[in-house]
C-alpha cells in the first residue's frame, strides 16, 4: 500500500473520529439543555399563580339622608346614653341608699348651721372644736324636741284612746242603725275575721318583724353616719372639697370650682328659707291647735315642722295629723275647724313665704318639684323626699350659671378687638 493511501485513510479516521466526537457532544448538550427546560416546566406546574380580585366603581348611588332625619337620629342615640347613664345612676343610688341618703341629709345639716361654726371661729376658736360644739348642740336641741313632744304623747295616750275607743263604740252604733242596718251578727262576724286574719297571719307576722329590725338597724346606722358626716363637713369641708375638685381634668377645675360654690351657696339659702318657712307652719298650726284645744300641740309642731321641709305637700300631709287628733278627741266640728286652720297656714305659706323666701333661691317648676319628690319618694322613701328639692334646686343653679358663664364667654370672643394703641414716641417712654 502506498504512503498516500494510508495517509488518505488516516485523515478518514480522524474526520470520523471527530464528528462522532461532536455529534456526542451535541447529543449530551441537547440531552443537559432538555434536562433543565423539562425541570424548569415541571416547577413552573407546580407553582400556583395567586388569586387576584379587581374592584371597579360602585354602581349604587349615595344615600342622601333629609337634615331632619339625621338631627333626629344625632338626639336620639344622645338621649339614649343621657337616660342608660341616668338608669345607673338612680341604681346606684338606690342601692346604696343607705350610705347616699345620710349623706345627703348631713350635706344639708351642714348647710343650715355652718354659719355658727363660721361665728365660733370669729371668736377664735379652733375649727375642729367649733365644728364639734355645733353638732353636739344640735344634736341636744333635736333630742329635747322630741322628749318633750314623746313625753306629751305619753301623758295624753290614755285619753286619747279613750276617745278612739268611744269613736269605734259610735262606728259600731252607726252601723246598726244608720242606712246599712248591720245586725249584731253581722258585726261580730267582720271583727271576728279581722282578729282571724291577724292571728293566723303568724309568718307574716315574723317577716314583719324581721323588716323592721332591718330597717332599725339602717336608721342607726344612718344616724352615726349624719352624725360623723355633718361634722367633717363642717370641719374639713374646704379640704374635701379641694380634694374633690383635684379629680376633675386641668382644664375643668376651675368651672367644677366655681359651680360647686354657686351649688353650695343655692343649698345653703334654701335650707335656711326652708327652715323659716317650716317654723312658721308648725308655729301657725300650733296656735291653731291649741285655740281649738286639741291635744298633742308640741307632737303636731314637730311633725309639721319636719314635715314642711318636703316642699308643697310636706306640711299639708304632717298638718292632716292634726286634724284627724281634732276628731278623734274634739268632734267632727272642731276637726273641720282645724282643718280651716291648716288651709289657711298653708295659703299663707304658698302665696306670701314661699314667693318672699324661695322665689329668688328655687328656680324649679313646681312640676320640676314634684317630679323631683316622687323620684325622692321611689329611691329613699321619706328621707329621698326630704333631699330630693334641695339638690334639684343646686342642680339648677349649678346648670344656669354654667349657660350664663358659657354665654359670656362667647359673647368675649365674639367682641370685636378695640383699635390698637398708638405708638409712643421715643422719647417719651
Amino acid at each position: 500500500m502506498s504512503v498516500g493511501s494510508r495517509l488518505s485513510r488516516g485523515l478518514s479516521g480522524q474526520v470520523t473520529r471527530l464528528r462522532h466526537s461532536r455529534r456526542r457532544h451535541s447529543e449530551e448538550r441537547f440531552a443537559e439543555r432538555f434536562a433543565l427546560q423539562w425541570a424548569a416546566v415541571r416547577a413552573e406546574r407546580h407553582v400556583e399563580e395567586p388569586v387576584r380580585v379587581t374592584g371597579g366603581e360602585s354602581n349604587y348611588a349615595r344615600a342622601r339622608v333629609p337634615y331632619g332625619i339625621d338631627l333626629a337620629a344625632a338626639w336620639s342615640w344622645r338621649f339614649v346614653v343621657l337616660v342608660a347613664a341616668g338608669y345607673v345612676i338612680a341604681r346606684g343610688v338606690s342601692m346604696f341608699a343607705v350610705v347616699v341618703l345620710p349623706l345627703a341629709i348631713a350635706l344639708l345639716l351642714a348647710a343650715l348651721v355652718v354659719p355658727l361654726v363660721e361665728l365660733l371661729v370669729r371668736l377664735h376658736l379652733p375649727r375642729g372644736l367649733s365644728a364639734l360644739l355645733v353638732v353636739l348642740g344640735t344634736l341636744a336641741v333635736v333630742a329635747l324636741l322630741l322628749t318633750f313632744a314623746g313625753q306629751q304623747i305619753a301623758t295624753g295616750a290614755s285619753d286619747l284612746s279613750k276617745q278612739v275607743v268611744t269613736g269605734l263604740e259610735q262606728i259600731r252604733v252607726w252601723l246598726k242603725t244608720g242606712p246599712l242596718h248591720a245586725s249584731e251578727s253581722q258585726i261580730n262576724g267582720y271583727i271576728e275575721s279581722a282578729q282571724n286574719a291577724v292571728t293566723s297571719s303568724n309568718k307574716q307576722v315574723v317577716t314583719r318583724l324581721t323588716e323592721v329590725g332591718s330597717a332599725i338597724g339602717h336608721i342607726v346606722a344612718g344616724f352615726f353616719i349624719i352624725l360623723f358626716a355633718t361634722y367633717f363637713f363642717l370641719a374639713d369641708g374646704a379640704r374635701i372639697w379641694s380634694w374633690l375638685v383635684r379629680i376633675f381634668p386641668r382644664a375643668a377645675r376651675e368651672r367644677a370650682d366655681s359651680s360647686g360654690r354657686v351649688a353650695w351657696t343655692s343649698l345653703t339659702a334654701f335650707v335656711r328659707a326652708t327652715v323659716l318657712v317650716a317654723f312658721t307652719d308648725a308655729l301657725g298650726i300650733m296656735v291653731v291647735a291649741l285655740i281649738l284645744r286639741v291635744p298633742f300641740v308640741a307632737a303636731i309642731g314637730v311633725l309639721v315642722f319636719i314635715g314642711a321641709f318636703i316642699p308643697m305637700i310636706g306640711a299639708t300631709l304632717s298638718g292632716s295629723v292634726a286634724v284627724l287628733v281634732a276628731l278623734v278627741d274634739r268632734g267632727l266640728v272642731v276637726a273641720l275647724f282645724m282643718l280651716g286652720g291648716v288651709i289657711l297656714v298653708q295659703q299663707v305659706e304658698a302665696h306670701v313665704l314661699q314667693p318672699f323666701l324661695l322665689g329668688r333661691l328655687v328656680r324649679v317648676h313646681p312640676l320640676g318639684v314634684i317630679l323631683a319628690i316622687a323620684v325622692g319618694v321611689i329611691l329613699g322613701g321619706i328621707a329621698g323626699a326630704l333631699v330630693a328639692v334641695p339638690l334639684a334646686a343646686s342642680c339648677n343653679a349649678v346648670v344656669v350659671h354654667l349657660a350664663d358663664r358659657t354665654r359670656t364667654e362667647r359673647e368675649a370672643r365674639e367682641e370685636p378687638m378695640g383699635d390698637p394703641p398708638e405708638s409712643t414716641p421715643p422719647g417719651e417712654l
